[in-house]
């Protein structure tokens, strides 16, 4: 059976020209959704996946209209798979149920993995040559704020409050407390952009 998925993004978009080509290869069940495509979970596509049985071909006008990056739709596609389903694009013209369509998909999917692999590379090479210069790589961290710095100096001192208790009002763990301020020494990060060494390291 040949089951439809068609989507638009916003309520001004028309689908029924999807809806036209996925009738005319001969869908006999079409689903239709109106949500972007970086959602991670559709109601129509969740219901459509869950409609198909082993056998069927979900069919799309175009790939995009399906998976919001390359990897979702290889991990679309590997669960069809999965449940002995196949994936057709009526715009790339591949259809996974063929020999064709599966090679073009395994060239896809090495793709993917390549892209993946060199975007790896590039940041690690970049948090190294950062690190190198003294420069902090990552997420920015609530320490780089010169007023949660003076805010937590100050109750670091307050030898009243408990170190966990103080971490806890930061929104942090005592263990992220301590690489930025080692033994809850207040002094021991000055805030001026010069990371104690157990950040920088």
């Amino acid at each position: 059976m040949l089951v439809g998925y068609a989507r638009v993004s916003t309520v001004d978009q028309d689908p029924e020209a999807q809806v036209l080509a996925l009738e005319q290869r001969g869908c006999e069940r079409i689903f239709r959704d109106r949500a972007s495509g970086r959602l991670a979970s559709r109601p129509e596509l969740n219901a459509c996946l869950g409609f198909l049985r082993p056998g069927d071909s979900l069919v799309v006008w175009r790939f995009d209209r399906l998976g919001r990056s390359t990897r979702h739709l290889l991990g679309l596609a590997a669960r069809l798979r999965e449940r002995g389903c196949h994936l057709v694009s009526l715009t790339e013209a591949i259809d996974t149920s063929t020999p064709g369509g599966r090679l073009v998909f395994k060239l896809f999917a090495s793709l993917a993995a390549f892209e993946a692999e060199l975007a790896s590379e590039r940041t690690k090479l970049a948090a190294r040559a950062a690190q190198a210069q003294g420069k902090h790589w990552g997420r920015g961290s609530i320490f780089f704020d010169p007023e949660v710095v003076s805010r937590t100096k100050a109750l670091l001192r307050d030898a009243s409050l408990q170190r966990q208790a103080i971490a806890k009002s930061l929104g942090v763990t005592p263990t992220t407390l301590y690489k930025w301020f080692p033994r809850g020494d207040p002094d021991a990060f000055p805030g001026n952009g010069t990371l104690p060494a157990q950040v920088s390291r």
